[in-house]
């Protein structure tokens, strides 16, 4: 294991390295945040599509397809769907507002007053997902190592936290590509073929697997719908997702970079099923679907080869941990302790600021790496995460996009009703139930439409203030731009 051991300490060392080359180059608080909206076609379909393609996604995906063929390809495919969605339909507007996140877009359509309540509720959400990613290091760093649960999460979380507060979204960026570029080699291009090959080609894994197995809908209807409910709508909405929309140079940038992480994605969600398919081949009796993918890795794959896959796995966790810390921190500063301080999310780009977000990415860390050691049930911590994100905010963002006649009292009634509804449906039908998020959505529907139509439409000039930052026309948006000395775009 020696030679693999050394590709991964050597991939740990230049993940650090990178940490420090963005702090010399993260200046102000746009460089910082959202890598100073200057990222070129190739950098941002790199970078979006290592996000949203983490730890669940790879070895997750894999153990989907051991349980369940190549159907378990719907969790990340789902994703990908979601990606294409956002991209086609909502990027291009997103980037043309020029924000930090979510909630000043609220504030934006609506006219203030529902940024710290969606604040609240989207940094739950991140935080739960930085806390999901960073207790996958203790899997990877077991079979890499043999090291104990605690001492695994701090090394791989620690790890992270420092390139994250070092450089912020330039250190994210740059590690996002090597993650992609690594994962793209470790998954799709070794692992994949080898897999198939060890089980004997396609002719023998049909013949030694049930006739399900290669059924396009084998995982069941009412699962594929959920994936799409959560996950789908989940990517068009999270905060983690729209911070990289925030780094696109252009709006075509976001619309054609997104369509091709988008279709990277969907690619990736096929690979883990057939890599988790072969595996159940040439390991029927495994005690849990998720030792897959290190099994087939461990077992199957020569010297180097097994470290650059690992290193591959460890880049998926890294790539969707580091994005939800910086999300995670830029809305408890932006949207939570400015607001609360009665200070305004875009006070200039000087150097304070830099060193307020990058006080808050460590304090998010260190609460994240605690979190992680603390809690057991990842299932259930994400699945709340992900229902509070869908229940209590899909509405009245989409709602914002789409529809001219939602008011800043319907937002929040849909925020309060959904979030609500999604808590009590959790605690009657259990956290794991798909009613709760089923019916916390339509709650929310009902009163954002409800309380919409029922108050004063929003006033005239907030929407025409509106429509022209989505045009990308209005004045006041040179407040969140860089100054004219910033450096040559970065065309990726």
């Amino acid at each position: 294991m020696a030679v693999d051991y050394s590709v991964i300490v050597l991939y740990l060392a230049g993940m650090l390295a990178m940490g420090w080359w963005g702090m010399r180059r993260a200046r102000s608080k746009s460089e910082f945040l959202v890598a100073g909206r200057r990222l070129g076609p190739w950098m941002y379909s790199g970078t979006m599509a290592a996000i949203v393609l983490g730890g669940a996604s790879t070895i997750g995906g894999v153990g989907l397809g051991y349980k369940y063929g190549l159907s378990g390809a719907w969790m990340v495919f789902a994703i990908g769907l979601g990606l294409l969605a956002l991209s086609v339909f909502f990027s291009a507007r997103i980037a043309r507002l020029k924000v930090y996140t979510v909630s000043e877009m609220l504030d934006l359509r609506y006219g203030g007053r529902a940024g710290v309540i969606s604040g609240v509720v989207m940094w739950a959400y991140t935080l739960m997902l930085a806390v999901t990613s960073t207790i996958a290091y203790a899997t990877i760093f077991d079979v890499l190592f043999d090291l104990p649960r605690t001492v695994a999460i701090v090394l791989g979380g620690a790890i992270v936290v420092a390139y994250s507060t070092l450089g912020g979204m330039w250190s994210i960026t740059l590690t996002d590509m090597v993650q992609f570029v690594v994962k793209t080699i470790g998954v799709l291009i070794l692992l994949l073929p080898i897999a198939v090959v060890k089980a004997g080609g396609f002719a023998e894994m049909k013949a030694q697997l049930p006739t399900e197995y290669f059924a396009p809908l084998g995982i069941g209807g009412e699962t594929i719908f959920t994936y799409v409910l959560i996950y789908t709508f989940g990517m068009l909405i999270g905060q983690d997702i729209w911070q990289r929309v925030f780094t696109a140079r252009t709006d075509k940038v976001a619309r054609w970079g997104g369509t091709v992480a988008g279709t990277y994605c969907l690619l990736y969600a096929l690979a883990g099923a057939v890599i988790g398919t072969a595996a159940k081949v040439l390991y029927p009796n495994l005690p849990s679907a998720d030792d897959a993918f290190a099994t087939i890795v461990k077992d199957e794959l020569p010297m180097g080869v097994r470290g650059l896959v690992l290193a591959a796995a460890l880049a998926a966790v890294m790539s969707t941990s580091s994005g939800a810390l910086i999300a995670c921190a830029t809305v408890a500063n932006n949207d939570i302790w400015s607001r609360l301080r009665g200070v305004g999310s875009a006070q200039g780009e000087d150097h304070d600021e830099v060193k307020g977000n990058r006080l808050f990415i460590l304090v998010m860390g260190v609460a994240v790496i605690g979190i992680a050691i603390a809690l057991n049930d990842v299932v259930q911590a994400l699945t709340v995460a992900y229902n509070l994100l869908v229940g209590g905010l899909l509405v009245p963002i989409l709602g914002g996009l789409l529809w001219r006649r939602g008011t800043v009292q319907g937002a929040l009634a849909a925020v309060a009703v959904g979030g609500l509804s999604v808590i009590g449906l959790m605690w009657s039908y259990g956290i794991l139930a798909n009613e709760p998020v089923y019916y916390g959505l339509l709650a929310s529907l009902a009163a954002y439409v409800i309380v919409s139509l029922a108050t004063r439409p929003t006033d005239a000039a907030v929407l025409a203030h509106w429509r022209a930052r989505l045009a990308g026309q209005d004045p006041d948006a040179a407040e969140h731009t860089e100054p004219e000395t910033v450096p040559a775009p970065v065309t990726g």
